[in-house]
């Protein structure tokens, strides 16, 4: 019981960093309709400069600030730069012009912070666990991502549900062309979701920092599990966002717990070690499998 609820917070903590960067991802692509291979790149901008300022003043706080303030900066510079060339432009294109990108970027991130992954170690105020049951003390770090994690949530529904900014994002996934008649500047108003969607890479890559290794190329393996959850969840919907972050870090983390013992119990461990490496790998794939058989269009996909 101990070892589920663990693997249960893991999966919710897992979850909530793919929150944050689907969410934007979601967005970007329903309003926009830019497939945006940057987007990963964005969390490694974050994780960087998170890095930087916390080695450089010990201050969490302004690793914060320089996360934020280094992802949203990259990603307005590359909506203004190159992606707002994009948006008539086919997909190819975009996919061409935001792969070209990420290289770009693990250069440059090179150059400005070295190729020696940094060591970015868990603030004295987050460090430390918890007990939160008989046999269980869970981390505060990663208690924190998750409640970070519910703020964001909690953020993002009262911004495109509440506010006139929010109804204007709905809307312009919905018909942007009208949005732009009606006199609305849709170029300012897809420069502010892009801005959006890098803030919040920023913020996941601060909160990761700490728990997971930073360096060159982190991005890219994040992004891949990105689309799939915005695949299961549904193309711009942040709600569908949430369900597929949520599904995907139960399903990621359970299945990495249990699986192995599940198969060694059936099967020779020869054959069952390997078996279970595999299949907890492709969990995530095979439940958007059967999501895309059940639901094509995703589990709450965007109101047309």
């Amino acid at each position: 019981m101990t070892l589920l609820l663990e693997q249960v917070l893991n999966g919710l903590q897992f979850g909530a960093m793919l929150f944050m960067l689907a969410s934007g991802l979601t967005l970007i692509f329903g309003i926009m309709g830019v497939v945006n291979l940057t987007h990963g790149s964005f969390y490694m901008v974050g994780a960087y400069c998170a890095a930087f300022a916390l080695g450089n003043t010990g201050s969490f706080a302004a690793a914060l600030v320089a996360a934020l303030a280094g992802a949203g900066g990259y990603g307005l510079l590359v909506e203004l730069l190159v992606v707002r060339r994009l948006y008539q432009r086919d997909h190819l294109y975009q996919v061409l012009a935001t792969f070209g990108l990420i290289l770009f970027t693990n250069e440059a991130v090179s150059l400005l912070f070295g190729r020696r992954p940094p060591l970015v170690e868990i603030p004295a105020l987050l460090s430390g666990a918890v007990t939160l049951a008989p046999g269980l003390q869970y981390p505060v770090m990663r208690l924190a991502f998750i409640a970070v994690g519910v703020l964001v949530a909690v953020g993002l529904w009262f911004l495109v549900n509440r506010t006139r900014i929010g109804m204007l994002v709905r809307a312009g996934a919905d018909d942007r062309d009208m949005v732009g008649a009606l006199g609305v500047d849709i170029h300012r108003l897809y420069t502010l979701v892009f801005g959006l969607g890098a803030l919040l890479c920023g913020l996941a890559g601060v909160m990761a920092a700490p728990l997971l290794a930073v360096e060159i190329g982190m991005g890219e393996r994040v992004l891949i599990t990105t689309f799939v959850v915005i695949v299961i969840g549904g193309v711009g919907s942040v709600r569908g966002a949430m369900a597929g972050a949520l599904l995907v870090g139960m399903v990621d983390s359970l299945g990495r717990a249990f699986l192995p013992g599940l198969l060694e119990s059936l099967l020779a461990p020869e054959v069952a070690t390997p078996l279970a490496a595999g299949l907890a790998s492709a969990a995530i794939y095979v439940l958007m499998a059967v999501v895309l058989i059940v639901r094509p269009l995703g589990l709450f996909p965007a109101r047309t």
